[in-house]
């Protein structure tokens, strides 16, 4: 399948390392200009390098800004003030009892993973409608519907990032415009590598504890191995393409078959 995004703009936000970049490259590599977004200016201009590098022949631009905050996102918006695709990555986890999460971190979480993502789309969806075409998307956890008990305020956050794509989807119904989620399932990346030692002794090697913590804590994972964060890009990419276009309200999974349903 030939993905052809020449001519749209993309912003993705958190895409200086990760699944974020990961993403960034694809929709390059399939013709968009992308917007890197990271919190400093730093971040984003090394990170611009290294997409450079590896892709030549794409158009990237730097879109520094903390999207967690208004002034960030006004800042980002500024940046960008034509966006065709918004990519939604943005998100922060870690491990907590659950009778030890405070107040301030449940905002906290809130604030980074869901209104984040709110803002943006505030900024972004009435351009789209109005020129009647663009993509939303929301990058979604397999915690949005198997709450893990290490992190819950983690995946109420993810839970309520699929109500926000759903009704933003209402909202830019009969536009052109498409709004999805995309459910994401354990994936491999330097984040999560912090996040397996949090639990796991340092000195494992990086395998051993990858095989442990997928055998104690994602055992219904069918493919038995941590997603490597290019597999997520490539359903980003599709959702973004017009073969996508009665693709919209959905919450669809790159899990590795974690979610035991069989309906999507």
């Amino acid at each position: 399948m030939f993905i052809d995004l020449s001519g749209k703009t993309a912003l993705v936000t958190a895409s200086t390392q990760g699944i974020g970049a990961a993403i960034a490259t694809g929709l390059a590599r399939s013709g968009a200009r992308v917007a890197v977004n990271g919190r400093s200016e730093e971040s984003v201009a090394a990170a611009l390098d290294s997409h450079r590098a590896a892709s030549p022949d794409a158009e990237f631009l730097a879109a520094p800004g903390d999207v967690s905050t208004e002034s960030g996102a006004e800042q980002v918006l500024e940046a960008v003030p034509e966006v065709d695709i918004l990519i939604n990555n943005l998100g922060v986890y870690g491990v907590r009892p659950a009778l030890e999460i405070s107040d301030e971190e449940w905002r906290r979480y809130f604030e980074v993973n869901v209104l984040s993502a709110v803002r943006l789309t505030r900024g972004c969806l009435p351009g789209m409608t109005e020129r009647g075409w663009g993509r939303v998307q929301y990058i979604a956890s397999d915690s949005a519907i198997v709450t893990p008990a290490e992190m819950i305020h983690y995946g109420v956050s993810k839970t309520a990032l699929l109500g926000v794509s759903r009704g933003f989807a209402k909202a830019a119904a009969g536009s052109g415009v498409t709004v999805n989620s995309v459910i994401a399932g354990p994936t491999h990346t330097g984040g999560v590598e912090d996040f397996v030692y949090e639990i796991f002794d340092k000195s494992l090697p990086w395998e051993e504890a990858q095989h442990e913590f997928m055998v104690k804590y994602r055992p219904q994972s069918l493919i038995q191995r941590l997603i490597e964060p290019e597999e997520i890009a490539n359903m980003v990419v599709y959702l973004s393409s017009p073969f996508a276009s009665a693709t919209t309200g959905a919450a669809v999974r790159v899990d590795g078959g974690y979610v035991d349903s069989i309906v999507p």
